[in-house]
């Protein structure tokens, strides 16, 4: 038996119950969720129309990050995912790293979801307390991810079904608006009439850090790779469809809210997602009512994926001895019922936010986040430079083959280095740095000490 196959072998009992469609929904339900629909809002603050170019690039870094996942994912599938890569291919202090980083990352991310659930629903109740909407969301998702895998999978296809459908009819509806309007002019006066840029480069860059927060999930398809039925050809399905239905969603979704509506309309005060807003523009009856349902089912529908991610890399630490045995166990639904338990976390941490910093709750929650996001991310295109350069030395054939190497790894991690260093100089994102380097400190005296525990007890 290998080393890597020594690792897979730790995370055992998880049930291979997911197919290729569930798995393609799964990224999908990640990635298109409050980042898109209410995040969006806080990049076209900074970048306006420019929005556009700010997606379009954090795209392309999205693109990059998946054609390297997807090679390491075909060649070792497993839950630990680029947790398990970085450990084996790096060092294992740099898969102890990753695996808390990111599932620290995604733990906050579903506290981003659930405060954004709770202003979704002041669109239609205004004076009900938004801990009531926090509660009763996060006790349905927490009981589908506790009852079985097959009913996450089944859960997040119809969620991500539902918000593909909404968007598509989105994109059709605005798009017959303009064409019918004859709006030329309005759409030059939205885009220019005020500045395409109106922040500049810095406003532009701004944007990308806020669009990588909106992708990230995608890479989530590496890590239920470990639970697919056949995860070779499940992996590289999920990843040609992927990719290019989320920049169609993205890019032609964004770029059409900011032809049919001024950007300074967009992030008025009170305003909630700007796809609400540019229904109510449109004066469609009940319009924004029904979209406003749809941006609720993406953020459940995202929530949902974290929920399951984040169970299963605490899981993987579990299993690899840096956590609790006892997150490690998995009942007899194949689902690790502790590890979901304490992955459940961040919905307490978004609910003390919420309580003390109401108008703020979802900026915090980003910045906070979004550490462990761009320290996985990079960590990912490190690993796949180390994993191809030990393929070539070894001789070894690779199952699938992304083209582009070494340019495509370097050009992502450079600019995952360039975005975690500008969040110190952008005052939303000053937390993220301000939060992650003490934890990231943290993280390396505990594995130090838990390191000489090991030699001590094997005396």
């Amino acid at each position: 038996m290998s080393n890597f196959e020594r690792i897979q072998s730790r995370e055992t009992g998880l049930h291979k119950k997911l197919s290729a469609s569930q798995m393609s929904m799964i990224a999908i339900g990640g990635a298109i969720g409050t980042g898109l629909f209410l995040g969006s809002k806080f990049a076209i603050g900074f970048a306006g129309p420019a929005v556009i170019i700010s997606y379009t690039l954090g795209g392309l870094i999205a693109l990059a990050l998946m054609g390297c996942l997807a090679e390491m994912t075909v060649q070792h599938p497993t839950s630990g995912s680029f947790g398990a890569y970085a450990e084996f291919y790096l060092h294992p202090l740099a898969g102890f790293l990753v695996r808390y980083s990111y599932w620290a990352c995604i733990v906050l991310a579903v506290g981003t979801e659930v405060t954004a659930i709770a202003e979704y629903m002041k669109f239609w109740f205004p004076q009900v307390d938004s801990w009531i909407w926090i509660a009763l969301f996060s006790c349905c998702l927490i009981g589908v991810n506790a009852y079985s895998v097959k009913a996450f999978g089944s859960v997040e296809y119809w969620f991500s079904t539902i918000k593909i459908f909404a968007i598509i009819v989105f994109i059709l509806l605005t798009v017959a608006v303009l064409v019918s309007q004859g709006s030329i002019i309005r759409i030059e006066h939205n885009l220019f009439g005020n500045g395409f840029a109106p922040h500049g480069f810095s406003g532009i860059w701004t944007g990308v850090i806020i669009s990588i927060f909106s992708y990230l999930g995608i890479e989530m398809i590496a890590i239920a790779a470990g639970e697919a039925t056949h995860p070779e050809q499940a992996v590289k399905t999920a990843f040609k469809g992927t990719l290019a239905r989320l920049l169609i969603f993205y890019l032609l979704a964004l770029s059409l809210i900011v032809m049919l509506v001024p950007w300074q309309e967009l992030i008025k005060t009170g305003s909630t997602s700007p796809f609400v807003t540019v229904m109510q523009n449109v004066g469609i009856p009940y319009a924004d009512s029904i979209l406003n349902f749809i941006v609720i089912v993406a953020a459940l529908s995202a929530m949902n994926s974290m929920l399951y991610i984040a169970t299963r890399m605490m899981f993987s630490l579990s299993r690899a001895n840096e956590a609790p045995q006892i997150l490690g166990k998995v009942k007899s639904n194949g689902v690790p019922l502790n590890a979901l338990a304490l992955s459940s976390a961040g919905i307490a941490v978004a609910a003390l936010v919420y309580m003390f910093k109401p108008e703020s709750a979802f900026p915090v929650m980003i910045a906070l986040s979004m550490f462990g996001a761009l320290f996985s991310w990079g960590a990912v295109f490190l690993t796949h430079l180390c994993f191809r350069i030990r393929m070539q030395r070894q001789q070894q054939t690779l199952k699938f083959r992304v083209p582009g190497f070494p340019y495509i790894t370097l050009a992502g991690l450079i600019s995952i280095i360039s975005i975690l260093v500008t969040t110190w100089f952008t005052p939303i994102f000053h937390a993220t740095l301000l939060f992650g380097l003490p934890f990231l400190v943290c993280l390396i005296l505990a594995y130090l000490i838990q390191a000489c525990h090991k030699k001590s007890t094997a005396k």
